[in-house]
């Protein structure tokens, strides 16, 4: 009724106000002492500004969610538990994409930039021999994981749904390895192919060899410890996938005579496409990036006598590595975003192409 006080409304509105009023006053502070218009010495004394705007925020929080008369009410209610995440991710990802792009092309040293250079660190780049023979090398390593991965993971799988005794145990313990940090692994894996490895090549062939020693060996041994690292995770989805297969397809497979191997290929793998190629999406996206291991087993060590009429001294350093040690150790910023700015164009054309083909086959499966 018209004129009848509602007490709901008002405390909305008196919070909505007071909300508005507070973050207003310590962003006025803080605007005041950014100009210069109140002297910086005076900050310690102004301490109770950022209390003053986290009330003012949760005054328009509450505001908002007690007054429910107001139209697309729960499109602002939304709005506001989603922006905590929707911010975080501005401010940790699509910030740093643009603000990356722009000190790609100019001379910017970490801290600040002089000029603007414009596409000299492209083309510097591509003048880079090491530069694009890490690139070469991540394609090698993410065409070689992709398969051993999810065959493994598939056989592990296909092992673990069995019903064998103990599975549970086995699942836990093919797990286990992506436990563990890729830092860590990697020391283990160091010592285990220092130690063990040269000592059973040396009771074998009387030669004590290293798989870290050479740079093709050593990049084997990268793509071994990745996929014992990693197919432990990508057995429990194709775990996933298999269960959800429904079990009076495979009985009528097995009443109507069919194989092992021909359930295996018409019924179960069929029926798991969309986990197949969520798995291969992981694979991919994960070797891409693959940094830790790498770092940890061979630091990028490796010779490569005669690349494009250069010595290279990184033969076992991928994409991401190579990108690290130009910003960290030769601490050429704007060259290693150059770098970081297009390993992310091939991250994501090659993330786009590989789910269109999944997908794809998907269909036709």
């Amino acid at each position: 009724m018209r004129g009848t006080f509602r007490p709901k409304r008002t405390s909305a509105v008196i919070c909505l106000i007071i909300g508005i009023l507070l973050t207003a006053a310590a962003l006025t502070i803080d605007i005041f002492l950014a100009t210069g218009f109140i002297p910086s010495d005076n900050s310690s004394d102004l301490w109770f500004r950022g209390p003053l705007l986290v009330l003012g925020i949760i005054g328009i929080v509450l505001g908002l969610y007690f007054y429910p008369t107001l139209k697309h009410h729960r499109t602002i209610i939304n709005v506001l538990f989603l922006f905590p995440l929707l911010f975080a991710f501005f401010i940790t990802v699509i910030l740093p994409l643009f603000l990356g792009l722009f000190y790609s092309f100019t001379d910017w040293n970490g801290i600040e930039y002089s000029s603007v250079i414009g596409v000299g660190n492209y083309t510097k780049m591509f003048k880079d021999p090491s530069f694009i023979w890490s690139i070469l090398i991540t394609f090698l390593f993410v065409v070689f994981n992709m398969i051993l991965v999810n065959l493994v993971a598939f056989l592990l799988a296909l092992l673990c749904t069995s019903k064998l005794p103990g599975m549970g145990f086995f699942r836990a313990a093919y797990f286990l390895p992506n436990l563990i940090g890729g830092i860590v692994l990697g020391y283990i894996w160091n010592f285990i192919f220092a130690n063990v490895v040269t000592l059973l090549t040396d009771s074998l062939s009387g030669n004590r060899l290293s798989m870290l020693a050479n740079t093709r060996t050593a990049f084997m041994a990268i793509i071994i410890v990745y996929v014992w690292q990693y197919a432990g995770y990508i057995m429990l989805i194709y775990i996933t996938g298999l269960n959800t297969i429904p079990g009076d397809v495979l009985e009528a497979a097995a009443i109507d005579g069919a194989k092992p191997l021909q359930t295996l290929f018409e019924i179960k793998i069929p029926m798991i496409a969309p986990t197949i190629t969520i798995c291969t999406f992981l694979t991919l996206t994960s070797a891409f990036k693959q940094f830790d291991v790498n770092l940890a087993l061979t630091n990028g060590a490796g010779a490569v006598p005669n690349f494009l009429g250069e010595f290279i001294t990184n033969g076992t350093q991928m994409l991401a590595l190579n990108i690290y040690d130009t910003a960290i150790t030769a601490r050429d910023y704007s060259f290693a975003q150059a770098k970081a700015f297009l390993f992310f164009i091939i991250l994501a054309c090659v993330s786009i192409i590989q789910v269109r083909i999944s997908n794809k086959k998907e269909v036709e499966l």
